[in-house]
């Protein structure tokens, strides 16, 4: 049998959104999960090369948990660009400034690095509260 590949166009037509609850998940079985929706892995006619993966909206990402002593010892780190520009923040006090942000960088570090990835990854919304805009998207509640 022959390996049939989506077009982009293709791809496009069969795009949804889902919803999903972070209160009280694990930030890596959360992340994986996101990630896999985000690239397509569940549609049937996935295809590596293109974009088929539905939107993803995250919500309740404070309430987003950490297994083991993560919260103390897990270590964001970014640089300036400047000698000696480079911060460290702790997983809790990320968490406390910008639970989106701890989201968004665990779903990035398990997409592709190329220009196919950074797509994926701007299809990914993820709110701190229960409260969300896109009611109007009608998007399917994915339990974990």
């Amino acid at each position: 049998m022959k390996t049939k590949f989506l077009t982009t166009e293709q791809a496009y037509e069969g795009r949804g959104w889902s919803l999903i609850d972070a209160k009280d998940k694990p930030m890596g079985r959360l992340a994986t999960e996101v990630a896999s929706i985000l690239r397509g892995k569940r549609n049937p006619a996935f295809t590596p090369h293109a974009d088929c993966g539905d939107f993803v909206i995250v919500i309740n990402a404070d309430k987003v948990t950490f297994t083991g002593n993560k919260l103390q010892k897990k270590v964001y780190r970014h640089h300036s660009g400047y000698t000696g520009g480079l911060k460290e923040e702790t997983a809790e006090k990320l968490l406390a400034r910008k639970p989106e942000e701890a989201i968004q960088r665990a779903v990035k570090g398990m997409l592709p690095k190329s220009a196919l990835g950074r797509g994926q990854l701007s299809k990914l919304k993820v709110y701190r509260g229960a409260e969300h805009p896109h009611l109007a998207q009608n998007p399917k509640t994915v339990s974990l």
